[in-house]
């Protein structure tokens, strides 16, 4: 079955830096573009990067472009989120993923704090 595991998450200062990693299992992971999203508390959950399969093209929302990037490893099915500049507002549960035959699959999350 899919599965998809994130980790990294951790508690940092306003300023600082942050990489995510996303492993995946139980499809093929280079057959598939992918997407980090992330949730506040009472807030929706939002897109914050997506990658082609070969990782060749990515996007970002204007919140975020210029100090997130996102990448993958197909060798070692992981999907990575480096963070930063990060800033309080960037605090949220970050998630991976991927739409497989037209159904959404979601990591259980990793917590990012940014504070003081």
């Amino acid at each position: 079955q899919v599965q998809l595991v994130e980790s990294g998450g951790d508690l940092v200062q306003p300023g600082g830096s942050l990489r995510l990693s996303c492993a995946a299992s139980g499809f093929i992971f280079s057959d598939y573009g992918m997407s980090w999203y992330r949730q506040a508390p009472r807030k929706e959950r939002e897109l914050v990067a997506t990658i082609t399969t070969a990782g060749g093209s990515t996007t970002y929302p204007q919140s975020v472009k210029g100090r997130f990037t996102i990448s993958r490893d197909n060798a070692k099915n992981t999907m990575y989120l480096q963070m930063k500049s990060l800033k309080p507002e960037d605090t949220a549960v970050y998630y991976c993923n991927i739409i497989i035959s037209g159904r959404r699959y979601w990591g259980q999350g990793t917590q990012v704090t940014v504070s003081s």
